[in-house]
């Protein structure tokens, strides 16, 4: 009877464990926040340029680049609408445009998991991330603002003798009350706090976009979104100075900090 017991006790151990098993890994993958796993971008319309163009900008390392520009589709728009200002305004050092359309936090990371800043030392890096975290899914705050998190640290331990200037979410929609834009206004009040790390920048440029009421300028972004050449003009005069600051000095004044 008692070699029955201890039988039947080994059984339902052994169940109990191999329930366990199963079960455990995929309950703590399923407290990882999309945003903060890794993964290329697979959205349907992105399959054909996407890692074709992550394999050319691996390329484009051995440019020996002085100055980085990283996110989504308003970084890689420096490259179309914004390319006239981009020249007059950066044109002095070597760049690599590290933006790629439809981006989240979590497709930066996995970019930079799969080395696009592999072998390069440049003097700054310019990041802005997290408009599509809101868009696409309307990531919580908190969850965005660890994926940027995660790209900064991400970007410190791969270039550890490079600044990075990380800006504020630019706004979007049309008036301040819109919901897309108040998720965007409460992750740029958590990042904020990341430059009290060494060698990392914050800067808010949101208003070279928005009037005195908050609007969107329609003007300068026509989809509420994005920018045209005009808005990247905007864009470049507000960022000449942090830039130059950051390229020549390492540094920026204090009123601008």
């Amino acid at each position: 009877m008692n070699r029955c017991l201890v039988v039947a006790f080994s059984v339902l151990m052994g169940a109990l464990a191999a329930c366990s098993a199963t079960h455990t890994p995929k309950d703590a993958a399923d407290s990882v926040p999309p945003a903060l796993t890794p993964a290329p971008l697979e959205e349907e319309w992105a399959i054909d340029w996407w890692m074709p163009r992550h394999e050319e900008k691996l390329a484009l390392r051995s440019t020996r680049p002085e100055l980085v520009f990283m996110g989504d589709s308003i970084t890689q728009g420096w490259e179309g609408k914004g390319a006239e200002a981009f020249g007059q305004t950066f044109g002095q050092w070597r760049t690599l445009n590290l933006g790629f359309s439809g981006d989240r936090t979590e497709n930066v990371i996995w970019r930079l998991q799969h080395n696009e800043v592999t072998g390069i030392d440049p003097k700054l890096v310019v990041l802005m991330i997290g408009t599509n975290n809101t868009g696409h899914r309307m990531d919580p705050p908190d969850d965005i603002a660890a994926g940027v998190t995660n790209i900064i640290g991400e970007l410190q331990t791969r270039l550890p003798n490079t600044n990075i200037l990380l800006l504020a979410i630019f706004p979007r929609g049309e008036t301040a009350d819109d919901p897309k834009r108040v998720n965007n206004r409460a992750v740029n009040q958590r990042i904020r706090s990341l430059a009290e790390r060494p060698g990392v920048f914050y800067a808010n440029l949101n208003t070279v976009f928005i009037d005195g009421q908050g609007r969107l300028n329609s003007a300068i972004m026509p989809d509420l979104l994005h920018p045209n050449a005009e808005g990247y003009q905007r864009l470049a005069d507000a960022l000449k100075p942090l830039v130059d600051a950051l390229m020549t000095k390492g540094t920026l004044p204090s009123k601008t900090r």
